[in-house]
């Protein structure tokens, strides 16, 4: 298996993870409605509502990594010369890594300091399983760049063909965010 392959299943797990979560949420906040206009409030819905939206942004993240989705400047990098794209590129990866191990470690330690709490909603769910999608997520988001980092450095040490700058037009033009990606 190649690593374009374990990309594409990591991609597909992750998709698989995001739409489980959106699932849930969707389910939760049905339920809680119908319970509401019952006139029946359940004591639990906000907060995991809360809580699943969190667990999406994350995950959602790794997923955004994974697809090399995330804001940024394509447009201006493609008109770079191929050494100052390539550099531009290592440290933006350096910065991004390393802020995630960041992340990923302190929410770590934060686990530890959670320990003993539960929610406030529902006693018997602990805090530390809530927040655990930090440092979880991090590694996640560490483990798409590594994944990607190959193919990324590759196409930025080569010089932009006039395909590709034709198709970045295009595509900027068609989307309603203005095509910003990384």
């Amino acid at each position: 298996m190649n690593l374009e392959q374990i990309r594409r299943r990591y991609e597909r797990l992750l998709e698989w993870v995001v739409i489980a979560l959106m699932g849930v949420l969707a389910v939760e906040v049905t339920v809680g409605v119908i319970y509401r206009s019952l006139g029946a409030s359940l004591s639990w819905y906000d907060e995991v509502a809360s809580i699943l939206l969190a667990w999406i942004t994350f995950y959602g993240s790794a997923l955004a990594s994974v697809k090399r989705a995330h804001i940024g400047c394509p447009e201006v990098m493609m008109f770079l010369p191929p050494p100052v794209k390539l550099a531009f590129r290592v440290v933006a990866e350096v910065l991004t890594i390393g802020f995630f191990l960041l992340l990923g470690w302190k929410g770590y330690e934060i686990l530890g300091a959670l320990s003993g709490d539960t929610l406030v909603s529902l006693p018997t769910v602990p805090v530390t399983l809530v927040q655990s999608v930090m440092p979880i997520s991090a590694v996640l988001v560490v483990a798409a760049e590594l994944v990607t980092l190959p193919a990324t450095l590759a196409r930025a040490a080569r010089p932009t063909s006039l395909a590709e700058v034709i198709q970045a037009a295009s595509e900027s033009a068609q989307s309603p965010s203005g095509g910003a990606s990384h």
